[in-house]
This record gives structure tokens, C-alpha cells and sequence, in this order.
């Protein structure tokens, strides 16, 4: 039965605190420059600023999940919104990079907290074709959300100021607490102890691994400043597998790998964000520092990815039932190879059109193939119990792909971009940058192809409409 007697509030809640995370993971592309001079941060400081925040966000999304079940979603939920709330308007007022980094890391817990028990929230409002409509907006907020942040981080940052863009957060999450206290309905408790090891373990894992390589870039990969974070990150990463496999109730439950499509699906997520993420984080610096384009003007720039991203991603209900899910996922991620390939050479003295819009069609096109076959590959054959850690892993892999990535990524460009100076140092950091992406795709069109490919060859048969027939439990539906 449905939770609350009020669905149009209950759903115009929800999806304004999604839309409000999601909005601000992309907000703040546009306003990378002026961060960069407003706060005098230096390559690396502007990396963690966005590194700090996914890193946290994609670490504790599988323990906010389960945190939910064991304490009241109702009650994580707008505990979650007063972070994220409060975090913003800490980013508003920061007054240099530790300052803004330290508070976009405590931004990612509140994130981390919103973003699932959003989700659980919604499904346990909802039945029947009521739910079905709202999981279809619920997705396509997502949509909406990290492409309209583009628009909004560059309009705040010209018209008023970077820091408008996240201290416009701070009134919406206040209306939202009061909001959700009011409509929403808390759900029944579940018996059990989060796993606060796991989650711990793998986030300061991946933070450590992180550390290491953006610092490789300034001091070289034998320095101790390197080595260290390197061993540690990677001890405790051997120690969540460990935790992991020994614990009641683990958050990343180590079966989930056991099959092949799921591990492949995790594999090719990480790569491939970690290549937009560089697509993202310097395609906003050539078009800004490059060709001296504003922070509207920057935003306005990503629209033929944007536009042809959302057009392409309505029409995938009608493609799959004409071609299979392995079709679409390696055409997919081969146009976004070939879309990163052909943006990486783009230079500041070339046009806009044939050096950036173009290749951002193409982009833009595979991207909008990519995702639901991949999100139903990494969900396939899960059986219900495991349904939501396998959703969670999905998200997980979608964040820290991003964190690791983008410090990859950042690394390639410090060293591609040194030594020179003003417009020439920005064409050779993307062009570095971009190329690393270019080698990300690159290797996740082998693990599809090698991996993903055959799998599906052997255990899918098509039915009658050309769809497998095996379809993937997804949580919540």
C-alpha cells in the first residue's frame, strides 16, 4: 500500500531533493575558472574540489542505503537534506581551498545520504502504475538534472557568482526538511548493524589511491607523499575484501561478482565515467581559458551533447526492442570514442563547430546508448535479496569511476601542460587530458567486447520482440 495520502507532494519532494544533488554535480563544471581564480587554487586544489566530493558520495552510498533500512528512511532522508544544506552554505562562504574541499567532502555525505534513501522512499509510496510513473520521473530528473546543471552553474557564475550556484541550495534543502517532515510517512525499521567498516575501508581506500596519483603529478611517483597514501589506500582496500567476506551483512557483497556480465558492467561503468568526467572537467577549461568563452556561454557550449544525449536516451525503449542490448552498448561506447578521440585534438585557434560541437554530437550519442544497457547488464540475474546492494554497487562504481578517473586524468594533463605557459598550457593539459579519456574508452570498448559480448551471446535468447529473454531484477520495480 501506498505510504502517504498525498502522492503529488510526496513525489514533488523526492524529486526536488534529487534534482537539487544531481544539479549540483554538474553545477559546478561551469564554475571550475572562477573557483580556480577566486579561491587562487592550483591544478591539484581544483581536482580535489570535485575529487573530495564524489569520493565521499560514491563511498558511503551502499552504507546510507542500509543505514536507511535500520534507522527510518524518513529520518536519514532529512538528516541527509540538513548536510547537504548546511554544506552548501559552507561552500558559499569558503574562504580558500581547504575551506572549499573539506566542505564539498561533507556536501558528498549529505549526497550520499539523499541519493538512495530517495529512491527507497519513492518506491514505498507508491504501487502498481503509479510507481512505474514515478521511477520514469525519478529517471528522467537524472537526465534533466546533470544536464540543466550545466546551464545553471554557468548563468550564477556570470550573472551573480560562483558561490550562487551552492548557496541557492540552502533555501531549497530548508523547504524540503520541512516538506518531507510533514508529507512523508517513515518506514517500518529492518533489524541489523550497517557495516561502518566496509564503508570506511573503501572510501579511504579509494582516497588514498586518489591522493596518490594527483600527487604523482606535482612530486613524482617516488616521492613519499606518493608511496605512502599508495600502500595505505591499497591495504585498505585488500581489507575491505577481507571485511567483506566476513561480515553479517556486508554492503558489497563479494557473489555480486561472481558473474561475469556484472563484473564486466562494473568495470566498463568506472571506465567510462572516468572518461567523461575528464570530458566534463576539461571541456569546461578549453572553452573558458581556451577560447575565452563565459561561464553561460561555457554552459550553453555542452548543449549538442546535452540535447542529443536526452534524445537519443528517449528513443532507447523502441531500439531495444529492435536490437540487442550488446549491439547498443558497443555502438554506444565506440561513438564516444570516437566523439573523445576527435574533441581531443581540438585546438584554440579551431571553430567551435567542427572542433567542439561536433564531437560533442557524437558524444552525446553514445552516451544515451550506453547507460540502460549497461545498468541491466550490471543488474542481471540478481535475485531479490541482493537487488538493492547490486543497485547500490552500480552507483558506487558510477562515483568512484569519476573520483579515480578524474585524478588519472588530472595527472596526464599537470604533465602534458608543463612547462608552457597562459593559452598554450590549456591546449596541451586537455589535449592530454581528453587523449587519457580517449584510452579509458578505449578499454572499455575491449571489456564489452571481450567480456560483456560473449557473455551475453551464451545466456541471453531473443523473444519475439528482439528482447532478451531474461530481463534483470532492478530494485524498486
Amino acid at each position: 500500500m501506498p505510504s502517504s495520502t498525498k502522492p503529488a507532494a510526496v513525489l514533488a519532494i523526492i524529486l526536488t531533493s534529487y534534482f537539487m544533488i544531481l544539479l549540483d554535480n554538474s553545477v559546478i563544471f561551469t564554475g571550475l575558472p572562477a573557483i580556480r581564480a577566486g579561491l587562487d587554487l592550483s591544478a591539484t586544489q581544483l581536482s580535489w574540489v570535485q575529487d573530495a566530493y564524489v569520493l565521499v558520495f560514491g563511498g558511503l552510498l551502499l552504507l546510507a542505503a542500509r543505514a536507511g533500512d535500520v534507522l527510518g528512511r524518513r529520518r536519514l532522508f532529512v538528516a541527509g537534506l540538513v548536510v547537504f544544506g548546511a554544506a552548501s552554505l559552507l561552500i558559499g562562504l569558503s574562504p580558500n581551498g581547504a575551506w572549499m574541499i573539506a566542505a564539498r567532502a561533507v556536501q558528498g555525505v549529505g549526497a550520499a545520504i539523499v541519493a538512495p534513501t530517495s529512491l527507497a522512499l519513492l518506491t514505498a509510496s507508491f504501487d502498481g502504475e503509479a510507481r512505474t510513473r514515478a521511477v520514469a520521473w525519478y529517471a528522467a530528473t537524472a537526465g534533466i538534472g546533470a544536464s540543466l546543471g550545466l546551464l545553471v552553474g554557468g548563468a550564477l557564475t556570470e550573472w551573480v557568482s560562483w558561490r550562487a550556484a551552492f548557496l541557492v541550495n540552502v533555501p531549497i534543502a530548508v523547504a524540503m526538511v520541512v516538506g518531507a517532515r510533514r508529507v512523508l510517512v517513515e518506514t517500518p525499521r529492518q533489524h541489523g548493524r550497517p557495516d561502518v567498516v566496509g564503508a570506511l575501508t573503501a572510501t579511504l581506500g579509494m582516497g588514498g589511491l586518489v591522493f596518490a596519483i594527483i600527487e604523482s603529478a606535482v612530486t613524482g611517483w617516488t616521492s613519499p607523499r606518493v608511496l605512502l597514501p599508495a600502500a595505505v589506500g591499497v591495504a585498505l582496500l585488500v581489507a575491505l575484501v577481507v571485511t567483506e567476506s566476513r561480515v553479517a551483512q556486508p554492503i558489497m557483497p563479494l557473489r555480486l561478482f561472481a558473474d561475469r556480465e556484472r563484473s564486466g558492467a562494473y568495470a566498463v561503468r568506472m571506465l567510462y565515467l572516468g572518461a567523461m568526467m575528464g570530458f566534463f572537467f576539461f571541456g569546461t577549461q578549453l572553452m573558458q581559458d581556451g577560447l575565452g568563452f563565459t561561464a553561460l556561454q561555457a554552459g550553453l557550449g555542452f548543449l549538442p551533447m546535452s540535447a542529443v544525449n536526452f534524445a537519443v536516451a528517449l528513443a532507447i525503449p523502441r531500439l531495444r526492442t529492435r536490437v540487442g542490448d550488446g549491439v547498443l552498448l558497443t555502438a554506444g561506447t565506440a561513438l564516444t570514442l570516437a566523439g573523445m578521440v576527435w574533441f581531443s585534438r581540438a585546438g584554440i585557434t579551431d571553430p567551435y563547430l567542427s572542433a567542439i560541437a561536433l564531437p560533442m554530437v557524437l558524444i552525446g550519442a553514445g552516451q544515451g546508448l550506453v547507460f540502460a544497457p549497461l545498468t541491466s547488464a550490471a543488474l542481471a540475474r540478481v535475485s531479490g535479496a541482493d537487488a538493492g546492494a547490486a543497485s547500490g554497487l552500480l552507483n558506487t562504481a558510477h562515483q568512484l569511476g569519476s573520483a579515480l578517473g578524474l585524478a588519472v586524468l588530472s595527472a596526464v594533463a599537470a604533465t602534458a601542460g608543463a612547462g608552457r605557459t597562459g593559452t598554450a598550457a590549456v591546449a596541451a593539459r586537455v589535449e592530454g587530458a581528453l587523449a587519457g579519456s580517449a584510452v579509458l574508452l578505449a578499454l572499455a570498448l575491449v571489456v564489452v567486447s571481450v567480456v560483456l559480448l560473449p557473455r551475453r551471446a551464451t545466456t541471453t535468447t531473443p523473444s519475439s520482440s528482439g528482447r532478451s529473454g531474461r530481463e534483470p531484477v532492478v530494485a524498486g520495480r
